[in-house]
């Protein structure tokens, strides 16, 4: 049966990049036994701007019908910062109950990392953020606002439920990804005292059905640190949603920048979204220049967690070899085209 798979290529390179994931999973499609039906979705602010609309209730209902979504990106100088992320990004993640969050932290080449004397095989963890909690849950207000008595207040909301089961989709993840498993939970236990004893709690009880897997904590601060001095003490970690927004977008710089980076947003049981995380820059839009690295990366992802790892792998080995003969954007030193970089990796999928 073929996947569906919902295409929103959004705002300013967001279509531009996802056009060519699209187009390296249709060249998959020729070399392989995968099967996948695509449909655009007109969201982000053109539609937004013409309609007043963000994400309606039917287009919701629609995309359950859906096995995975793959963003391009929202944002657009047109529309007030904020608007589009709220209504179509973080709307998108509630109403599909997306509470794991992946960020792979992969090096592919030593060149591309700030990092002294840092290799590929330093440079490789996986970050599982929980996704639908903690800062991000919008719990809060103003009390006298426009005041000089004014007080604004913005709550962590952690509820066992929610901690219990992205704490466990770490410990099933690490107990699988390698040899190792080592497991880092990443938080600030010392000074949040109430939201982060119960992460510690959590984890430390449901790391009680996996003896295999060697269990290791750190405060945010000190995690930090850790990724920039040895990363390659760190494998998988989970961690709160604003820490993992966080530290994420530090493991994106040392793996090469955020043309290398993506994001899942995952249900394990429902309809899952995959984006690259660069934002839509509208200065370069309709330039053919932006890097599609990260989108294609995103691509992979999508099938992977579908079920189709060695079409993925396929992917992947496409994009290493990109990498490595310089067939890639001006962003990274080379000097193709958009749409250059996904013909040269649709050419290297056989």
């Amino acid at each position: 049966m073929a996947l569906k798979i919902a295409v929103i290529g959004g705002d300013g390179i967001g279509p531009e990049v996802i056009n060519e994931g699209v187009k390296v999973l249709n060249k998959l499609i020729e070399t392989t036994n995968l099967e996948i039906e695509f449909k655009k979705f007109d969201l982000g602010a053109n539609h937004y701007l013409k309609t007043g609309e963000l994400v309606t209730d039917e287009v919701k209902e629609e995309l359950r019908n859906y096995d995975a979504i793959y963003l391009g990106a929202v944002g657009d100088p047109r529309v007030k910062p904020g608007i589009l992320e709220h209504g179509i990004l973080l709307d998108l993640r509630f109403s599909f109950d997306q509470y794991i969050n992946l960020r792979p932290i992969k090096l592919l080449d030593s060149k591309y990392t700030p990092l002294k004397n840092k290799e590929p095989k330093d440079i490789d963890m996986m970050i599982i953020r929980e996704n639908t909690e903690g800062l991000y849950a919008g719990v809060g207000g103003f009390f006298k606002k426009g005041t000089k008595d004014e007080v604004a207040t913005q709550q962590m909301i952690n509820t066992y439920k929610g901690v219990e089961r992205v704490v466990r989709y770490a410990y099933e993840y690490a107990s699988k990804r390698n040899k190792s498993q080592k497991l880092t939970l990443c938080d600030k236990a010392n000074v949040l005292t109430y939201g982060h004893d119960l992460w510690r709690r959590v984890f430390k009880s449901v790391g009680e059905n996996f003896d295999t897997v060697e269990k290791n904590y750190l405060f945010v601060d000190a995690m930090a640190m850790k990724m920039v001095r040895n990363p390659e003490q760190l494998e998988t970690v989970v961690t709160c949603n604003m820490f993992g927004d966080i530290i994420t977008d530090l493991g994106a710089e040392i793996q090469g920048g955020m043309g290398m980076a993506i994001s899942g947003n995952i249900n394990p049981n429902g309809v899952s979204m995959f984006e690259p995380v660069h934002g839509s820059a509208p200065d370069i839009a309709g330039q053919n220049k932006a890097n599609p690295i990260a989108a294609i990366m995103a691509a992979s992802m999508m099938i992977d967690v579908l079920g189709y790892t060695e079409e993925a792998k396929k992917i992947d080995e496409a994009i290493e070899l990109a990498v490595n003969n310089n067939m890639l954007t001006v962003d990274m030193g080379g000097s193709l085209t958009t749409v250059e970089v996904g013909d040269y990796i649709c050419s290297q999928l056989k």
